[in-house]
């Protein structure tokens, strides 16, 4: 049998890119794509690098966010030679589109951990130093029990750092103290401690009843460094009150700081956090908090971010309904 052809003058003509409104729906047929392009270009800052993540060419990612613009009838970007820059639609699409383009691309992984029970799954968690000594050893222990499969990695790093980390989506959320808190971050203070000065049991300030900041005036201090912000806090409270004070020794870490001051080598501001009952046995410890702020801990976060199951079992752990409350505190003080 023949089969019938139907004539050239009745054939509807085929829609390409380049004929009329068909051009404008030509990459409308996955969104998602469109998504993606748009939150990649702004993860990374330009069209190049967004085009090597996606592995795509960068004429491809222009025509995306093109369409996009079209679509949306709003301009998004604003280009130039050497960085993308977010118009004011570009930033309320991006706060919206962000979780949802990172849900899609972890679904996979999500889902594989759903059914079987987290076994698969990976979570890193970044902290500074004492967060991780003092704060988190049980609460590592207490989430192994329970979800012994996972992957946990502890990242050791300082503020500065820890804020790059969770800008750049290599640690889920970090654990930690603040005293500024970025536009684009979240942070939830979960734990509070006070502040301590910490003495030799034979030092001349053990016998005095109340200590006022002129009485640690003649002694040396030992502080952490001057980049950390336990120094500044101290430097901070001195000025405000101009008191002249003195740093003996700087050195890093609570625990090297208390073996100094137990070895008479000067006394120091310590946070709460780092202090033991067998502290309290080798060292006179005194609440110093009239004169000196209170340090938080809690969970830091960017703003707008996909949180893994994984993650999320385990801020569950620092406070039970934290994520559900959304009670995170955007002026906060302190440092991780």
């Amino acid at each position: 049998m023949t089969k019938k052809v139907a004539p050239a003058a009745k054939r509807r003509p085929r829609k390409t890119a380049a004929s009329g409104e068909a051009g404008r729906y030509y990459y409308k047929g996955n969104r998602l794509k469109q998504m993606r392009a748009f939150v990649t270009t702004v993860k990374l800052g330009t069209l190049s690098r967004a085009a090597e993540a996606l592995y795509l060419s960068q004429p491809s990612i222009s025509l995306q966010l093109q369409a996009l613009e079209r679509e949306l009838g709003v301009e998004l970007l604003q280009r130039s030679r050497r960085r993308i820059n977010l118009t004011d639609a570009g930033e309320a699409l991006y706060e919206l589109a962000r979780p949802l383009v990172e849900g899609w691309e972890h679904l996979d992984r999500d889902f594989q951990a759903k059914i079987k029970g987290m076994q698969a799954g990976r979570l890193t968690v970044a902290a500074g130093s004492s967060t991780i000594q003092y704060l988190l050893p049980e609460l590592v222990r207490r989430y192994r029990e329970q979800y012994p499969a996972v992957q946990l990695q502890l990242a050791n790093v300082t503020g500065k750092d820890g804020m790059a980390l969770l800008r750049a989506d290599e640690a889920d959320f970090a654990v930690g103290s603040m005293l500024d808190v970025p536009n684009d971050i979240a942070w939830a203070p979960v734990y509070h401690y006070d502040p301590m000065l910490i003495t030799p049991l034979d030092h001349p300030l053990a016998q005095k009843e109340d200590i006022t900041l002129e009485d640690l005036s003649p002694h040396g201090l030992i502080l952490p460094p001057q980049r950390l912000s336990t120094y500044r806090l101290v430097d901070l409270v001195f000025q405000q009150r101009q008191v002249p004070y003195q740093v003996a020794i700087e050195v890093g870490g609570w625990e090297v700081i208390k073996e100094y001051v137990a070895m008479g080598l000067g006394i120091s501001i310590v946070t709460g956090i780092c202090i033991t009952e067998a502290d309290r046995a080798r060292l006179m410890v005194r609440n110093m908090r009239q004169y000196f702020p209170q340090r938080s801990y809690g969970v830091v976060m960017r703003k707008g971010k996909f949180l893994s199951q994984e993650a999320r079992a385990f801020i569950d752990l620092i406070r039970p309904g934290l994520l559900t409350h959304r009670d995170y505190d955007e002026s906060g003080h302190s440092e991780r």
